[in-house]
């Protein structure tokens, strides 16, 4: 087989997919046409419409695109047919119904940000740092009928720094996918359509997971993104970093009346220092602002109360009086 015997069609929305079909691109691989979600609501009373990131791209590529309500529509089935790809890449997209996804002649394969089988589901990067990893990276693998449960064609590794927060990571697995698609279709026609792959479940019984001690990565709500006080300084810090900048956790300020305020944190640094005076506390000096947790004070150093902008500890403090009067819950 030839590059130039691939008919691709890619799925994808939001801007991490981008950067893959810029590959595709700007590698001369014959995208036949785009698949995205339909254009999205936006302002205030939601009269404007907003194209997501990959049809923009697409668009200015000149490539077709396709924006489904559903995916079992028949009209867009038969639509998508009309192409007669013989392969599927998907990237951060929703999930598929067989009627797509076993469409091509040689199957649709999924670009995740996690090294499965760990971390399937829809917010793998937020999870693998609110959970300390210290390494995340990519898999590609072809879609089967369950979520994330595919043959992995291939993997790559990622490094997380103790003290990246999510955009980081996001930003390096980005730049990270784009290169393992590449090398997964190099690997798809040197093998004719049907390259080596390795099946999750052995996976799980030898290499990256022992039994059933797989880590999950559901969706991400704001009930989700509150803080818990009582969990250790480390424990806090990863969370907050895992959510950082977006969509960001938070916590809730209550002064000595019992008036609450939703505060976010963006950015901390631990201390090493142990707490007294249970979870919660609150104290600072001229510059610094610290919150005690389960085990240690964890040093606050990026917050934004609700209805102002986000400011460093000292401008916060600043605006603020009497901060030991206040707690967090």
């Amino acid at each position: 087989m030839k590059k130039s015997d691939l008919r691709i069609v890619f799925m994808g929305t939001p801007e991490f997919a981008v950067e893959t079909l810029k590959a595709l691109v700007d590698n001369a691989y014959n995208v036949v046409a785009v698949v995205t979600q339909p254009d999205k609501p936006v302002g205030r009373h939601g009269s404007v419409l907003q194209p997501s990131a990959v049809k923009q791209y697409a668009l200015e590529k000149g490539l077709p695109v396709l924006q489904p309500e559903k995916m079992k529509d028949p009209d867009f089935v038969e639509s998508l047919r009309s192409y007669q790809a013989n392969l599927q890449v998907v990237v951060a997209f929703r999930m598929l119904p067989e009627v797509v996804w076993a469409m091509p002649e040689y199957g649709t394969f999924n670009v995740h940000a996690a090294l499965l089988p760990q971390y399937r589901g829809a917010a793998p990067i937020n999870w693998a740092v609110i959970n300390g990893e210290t390494e995340t990276g990519v898999t590609t693998f072809f879609l089967d009928h369950d979520i994330d449960t595919g043959r992995i064609i291939m993997q790559k590794p990622f490094t997380i720094p103790d003290d990246a927060n999510v955009e980081y990571v996001y930003d390096g697995l980005m730049r990270l996918g784009a290169q393992i698609c590449m090398e997964t279709l190099e690997a798809i026609v040197a093998a004719n359509g049907h390259p080596s792959t390795i099946d999750q479940w052995s996976m799980v019984n030898g290499q990256r997971a022992t039994g059933n001690d797989l880590k999950a990565a559901p969706k991400i709500f704001k009930e989700t993104c509150e803080i818990d006080w009582m969990k250790s300084a480390k424990q806090v810090y990863d969370f907050i970093r895992g959510l950082s900048p977006y969509p960001g956790a938070w916590t809730t300020l209550r002064d000595e009346k019992g008036q609450q305020t939703v505060l976010k944190i963006f950015r901390t640094s631990k201390t090493g220092q142990p707490a007294e005076g249970g979870a919660g506390v609150l104290k600072a000096d001229r510059k610094h602002l610290f919150v005690s947790c389960s085990d240690c004070w964890l040093q606050i150093d990026e917050l934004q109360l609700a209805g102002k902008k986000r400011m460093d500890a000292q401008a916060f403090l600043n605006g603020m009086k009497d901060i030991e009067n206040y707690s967090v819950v």
